[in-house]
């Protein structure tokens, strides 16, 4: 799979979470790596794609929450 951007988008500073085993995960890869701004991957071990809809346990929500603390303040 590939996966383009569009160029003209600004979409400031960018955190990409994906889970390990996700199917998906080629595609988040494939965005980081496209994305020239300023930006973060963070990938959750053991966790797969749905994991991160409802497993509390996998959603790193510290890791979103500084970051939402460093972005906003």
């Amino acid at each position: 799979m590939s996966l383009q951007l569009d160029q003209q988008v600004n979409l400031g500073n960018i955190l990409f979470i994906m889970g390990e085993h996700a199917h998906s995960r080629c595609l988040s890869e494939d965005a980081y790596e496209l994305e020239a701004v300023s930006k973060e991957l963070y990938i959750v071990p053991n966790a797969g794609h749905v994991d991160l809809y409802d497993k509390t346990d996998l959603i790193p929500f510290d890791r979103v929450g500084s970051i939402l603390y460093r972005e906003f303040k």
